[in-house]
């Protein structure tokens, strides 16, 4: 109830002031669990990509957000679960992988963290092993403007477009090292364009 809630909010707010903008959409699966691999510049993103695909995602979020009173409360409410970054954190991939396995969307952001729009960060392989374990749909998403609407280390938002695309379901070899499938699906996502 407060996911959706919450979303409406999120969808008003990005299509009357950002315009947003969403490709691909069908290219989301409707049914059944899937792996959404998006690349990750803005504070924005997860919030642009929640709105523009018609599933409910699930989403990891780095450790420390659950430290504050208010996001430790909302954040597991939205779907949303922490992951120790510095790490191979296996409770948070045995939850990824529980909430896939029942069927739910998983939002991934490979590189691992907001990067700026002209470099790209190596992709973390654990995106490569829970894609090669769980045997589902990968489907790439690119967000665009969101970088220009919250760029890193902004204090102020900026009113401009954003857009999100949905690509086709990526053909991964899960015999390949995990870095490799990671890597694979980084090139996906930044070959999308808006």
């Amino acid at each position: 109830m407060l996911y959706s809630f919450l979303r409406f909010i999120s969808f008003l707010i990005l299509k009357f002031l950002f315009r947003l903008k969403v490709r691909g959409i069908e290219n989301i699966p409707k049914r059944g669990g899937f792996i959404l691999a998006s690349n990750h510049a803005s504070y924005l993103d997860p919030i642009a990509v929640g709105v523009a695909c018609n599933r409910k995602l699930n989403y990891m979020a780095k450790e420390e957000l659950f430290h504050a009173p208010v996001l430790s409360w909302l954040l597991p409410r939205i779907c949303v679960f922490s992951v120790k970054r510095d790490s191979a954190d296996l409770s948070a991939i045995k939850e990824a992988m529980r909430r896939v396995k029942k069927g739910g969307a998983l939002v991934l952001f490979p590189e691992g963290t907001r990067t700026s729009g002209d470099a790209a960060a190596k992709p973390y392989p654990g995106v490569g092993f829970l894609a090669a374990k769980l045997n589902v749909p990968v489907i790439p998403a690119f967000v665009k403007g969101t970088q220009n609407a919250l760029p890193r280390g902004a204090k102020t938002i900026h009113l401009t477009e954003v857009s999100v695309c949905f690509g086709k379901q990526i053909s991964i070899e899960r015999r390949m090292p995990y870095p490799d499938i990671a890597e694979q699906i980084m090139d996906s996502v930044r070959h999308l364009s808006c």
